[in-house]
């Protein structure tokens, strides 16, 4: 879809403009500094080591910048965001400060997307939005700036051309979360489209086994009822499939999953005939995968403790916390305010989502912390948290 006078993808030539508040709001010095001195910093008996890849992505700053430069464009104006803009806490409540409104989701401003009009300015967040909410936004005539991540675009392109085709997408992702249901949506555009939705390797596993050898269609539809394409019928629609995944989940696993679907499709069909009934096209997210892999060779260094930072909703932060929890202390954190002492921590379990707090995280004498944080939280969330562990440790902030 190409820019209109109500539809805009590619800013508003503003960029200039909003560099100074967004530097202003996320960039931290300190961080800066520790990166161009190797990522390392050593401050009396602690060692931290910062990720080589970490924070802000490029999908997340362009969507941060559009929205920047819509409220410069748009003085007075009412600006809504159909949902959370990224999943980092800070960010959104920094766009309320700022006079953006939120529609739906934990930030809801309590107004109706049917009270929308011509007047009206909406931004669709860096996950995009539902084919069917895109519908109702374009029926209802407000100016449209659309921030999706490149990324999530291409999942898209593929998931359509899969639906086109006949094929069955089985995204690796969860159900309920926003990028997944957008994607799932492309789908539905055409009368054949099917999807099932496998959250990780278990449930990819059953999938498999109905493909190898069928099985209990009433089991299965229970197993999958929130995350099937509306009459779904296993036995009918897992003959063919294609793979395609949220862009925050963990990329090996989305790689095996795609080698455990290939083989159930041999073992069923044959390997004469199996490429007839699957396909896949890389959809892996260069930005997600570089963060993984900053982390996995973090892992192969001497480290005592990890902390990782982004929003607890925050889909590619918690499989960064997932990674490192395997193989050291882990503490995934929101921020700074998550450090209640030296002593005590709030942080989200990677296991099982809870939010939790812990005694004794921070080790007294010599110390290698690692650091990292997801694709959506901001420099100067991560500065805070290193400012804070200088502080209860009793080191002086470098100048």
């Amino acid at each position: 879809m190409a820019d209109s006078p109500l539809y805009f993808q590619k800013g508003f030539g503003l960029k200039s403009l909003v560099k100074e508040p967004i530097e202003r709001d996320y960039r931290s010095a300190l961080v800066d500094r520790i990166r161009a001195e190797g990522n390392r910093l050593v401050a009396g008996d602690l060692t931290l080591s910062l990720a080589k890849e970490f924070g802000f992505c490029y999908g997340v700053d362009r969507t941060v910048d559009y929205a920047y430069q819509t409220l410069l464009k748009f003085p007075g104006r009412r600006i809504y965001i159909t949902d959370e803009i990224i999943h980092n806490p800070f960010v959104n409540e920094r766009l309320i400060q700022r006079g953006v409104k939120f529609l739906s989701g934990r930030y809801a401003c309590g107004e109706s997307i049917d009270g929308l009009g011509p007047e009206d300015i909406v931004i669709l967040p860096a996950f995009g939005v539902t084919a069917g909410m895109m519908a109702k936004l374009q029926s209802l005539g407000p100016v449209l700036v659309d921030t999706t991540c490149g990324s999530v675009l291409n999942v898209w392109k593929n998931v359509e051309r899969y639906a086109q085709d006949g094929f069955t997408a089985v995204v690796h992702g969860k159900y309920d979360h926003e990028e997944t249901r957008a994607t799932v949506s492309q789908a539905l555009k055409y009368p054949a489209g099917k999807y099932v939705v496998v959250r990780d390797l278990e449930e990819a596993d059953l999938v498999c086994d109905h493909i190898k050898k069928g099985g209990d269609r009433l089991a299965f539809l229970k197993r999958f009822e929130k995350a099937v394409s509306p009459g779904f019928e296993p036995d009918r629609d897992l003959e063919r499939v294609a793979l395609a995944n949220q862009t925050t989940m963990l990329m090996s696993e989305s790689l095996e999953i795609e080698r455990r679907l290939r083989a159930a499709i041999v073992a069923r069909y044959g390997a004469a005939e199996g490429p007839k009934h699957i396909r896949s096209f890389d959809t892996i997210c260069s930005a997600t995968q570089d963060r993984q892999d900053a982390v996995r060779e973090m892992l192969e260094t001497p480290l005592d403790v990890m902390i990782v930072i982004g929003g607890y909703n925050s889909s590619n932060t918690g499989h960064l916390a997932e990674m490192a929890a395997g193989r050291l202390k882990t503490y995934h954190i929101q921020g700074a305010e998550d450090l209640l002492s030296g002593e005590r921590v709030r942080h989200r379990d990677p296991h099982d989502g809870r939010t939790v707090e812990t005694e004794g995280w921070l080790p007294a004498g010599k110390l290698r912390l690692g650091v990292t944080a997801g694709a959506s939280t901001p420099n100067s969330k991560v500065g805070e948290v290193i400012e804070r562990i200088l502080e209860f440790r009793g080191v002086a902030v470098p100048a």
